[in-house]
């Protein structure tokens, strides 16, 4: 049995009443139409999810016709072309203008039975893919009205349409890969693949493979030829996460790459031709790492056609009510809770806070709160306590807004002093102990003392 409902649109008598009880029989729910100028009057009517559409009628306009009216009028129903004298080109024709299946004439009931179970699945099939599409462009929006957000996404839009590469640079946990996904969404390449390389999550010796492939028996475990990133994305993008982490060897091979446009897989002989899109993303300083010659300069200056620089949340405090409020609904939706809502003064607090990890931190704290939170309002008191501690207003032990005496605000200039100073230097103790002017272990005592330590 199907819930589903079939307008039949076909100048013959004898199909339509044939089709008719025969998919009755089946669980269909059905309605005809003698002409195609009756069929749009049916499909305002009932809105059938599937139009079963004769393409040659003497009267009125014939199939093709009917068929273009019925995509530009927005429907979604599902189009299936049936005719007794249909030709290659007429069915080319109906495929193009988005018909899912062409049957012909005389109609086999268990065949045709047969296709319109195909067209479901299709159908099923489209509607899952928009349904997760938009998923996906929901979950990977860029949130944020900000002066720096508003310049962001416009240059964004001025980039995403040319096939040029793009450096995005950023802190951890500012969006960078939400900027790729977003140039990659915008521009000509849209429908094709987007697949993702962490260049620091995988070992030396196998990010290569996991770059360009590998063919069977390349190395140990090799048991069967494996397609690489740059292949799999073959007329999309490819987004190198993280490439200030990738090593020399490696650098040299993707430069050849994007020279190019081709690659031998490992263990390979033969060139592979590809059309791909590289961004790249990195929270380091490569003209430092330039610099020190950790990072190829030619590859640099191949990546950096476009840079883009993802601001930091401690640049666009305005945009924590936004983002807080759209991680709330999520998170609530997620774990099945009822709305909740932030209080004035919780939100306060999160616009006071220093956000070391940024976007991806602020993202954290809002699940933890939907999960922890025992009210349909989440106060200050439910925030975490070194959370209240760090934004220098509140204690761990109290959990309450309290005045600073002298001593506290002296401890609170002196933990942001170093917390500042160490992400200026990367979190190299070494350097912040010099600049500082103290030794190691002294920063050391410090950090402890104050609870300092790096996110991640």
């Amino acid at each position: 049995m199907y819930d589903m409902t079939i307008l039949i649109v076909d100048d013959e008598p004898g199909v339509r009443s044939s089709l008719k009880g025969s998919l009755e029989d089946e669980g269909f729910k059905v309605f005809t139409a003698s002409s195609g100028e009756e069929g749009l009057e049916q499909m305002q009517k009932i809105r059938p999810d599937i139009v079963l559409l004769d393409v040659l009628m003497p009267s009125g306009i014939d199939g093709i016709e009917t068929l273009r009216r019925i995509k530009a009028s927005g429907s979604d129903a599902a189009v299936i072309m049936i005719s007794g004298h249909g030709t290659i080109e007429m069915a080319l024709t109906a495929m193009e203008l988005g018909a899912l299946e062409f049957i012909e004439k005389p109609l086999s009931m268990g065949r045709s039975l047969i296709r319109l179970r195909q067209a479901l699945e299709k159908k099923r099939l489209q509607e899952e893919n928009v349904r997760l599409r938009k998923e996906i462009e929901e979950r990977y929006q860029i949130i944020g009205e900000s002066p720096v957000m508003r310049e962001l996404v416009a240059r964004i839009q001025q980039v995403a349409p040319t096939n040029s590469r793009v450096l995005i640079m950023g802190e951890s946990g500012t969006g960078k890969e939400l900027v790729a996904r977003s140039i990659h969404r915008n521009s000509k390449r849209g429908n094709m693949p987007f697949l993702q390389v962490n260049c620091a999550a995988i070992p030396d010796e196998l990010i290569e493979s996991e770059l360009f492939g590998h063919e069977k028996g390349a190395f140990t475990g090799a048991l069967t030829r494996t397609l690489g990133k740059f292949e799999q994305a073959n007329g999309g993008t490819v987004l190198l996460d993280e490439i200030g982490d990738m090593s020399l060897r490696t650098q040299s091979k993707v430069l050849r790459a994007l020279e190019e446009q081709e690659f031998t897989r490992v263990g390979g002989k033969d060139p592979i031709k590809v059309d791909v899109r590289v961004i790249a993303a990195t929270n380091k300083d490569l003209r430092r790492e330039v610099q020190e010659e950790r990072f190829r300069e030619d590859l640099f200056y191949r990546l950096n056609v476009i840079p883009i620089h993802v601001p930091t949340l401690r640049e666009r405090v305005e945009d924590i009510p936004l983002l807080a409020t759209y991680f709330l609904t999520q998170f609530c939706r997620e774990n099945g809770k009822r709305e909740k809502q932030i209080s004035r003064e919780t939100m306060r607090i999160l616009q006071s806070y220093n956000w070391p990890g940024n976007v991806r931190e602020l993202k954290n704290i809002i699940e933890r709160l939907v999960i922890m939170s025992p009210s349909d309002t989440i106060e200050a008191s439910d925030l975490p306590g070194d959370f209240l501690a760090e934004t220098g207003r509140y204690t761990p032990q109290s959990m309450s807004l309290q005045p600073l005496t002298l001593k506290e605000a002296r401890n609170d200039f002196e933990r942001k002093f170093i917390l500042q100073a160490l992400q200026s230097n990367n979190w190299s103790i070494t350097e912040t102990a010099q600049q500082l002017g103290i030794e190691r272990t002294n920063l050391h005592r410090k950090m402890r003392q104050y609870n300092i330590h790096r996110e991640g």
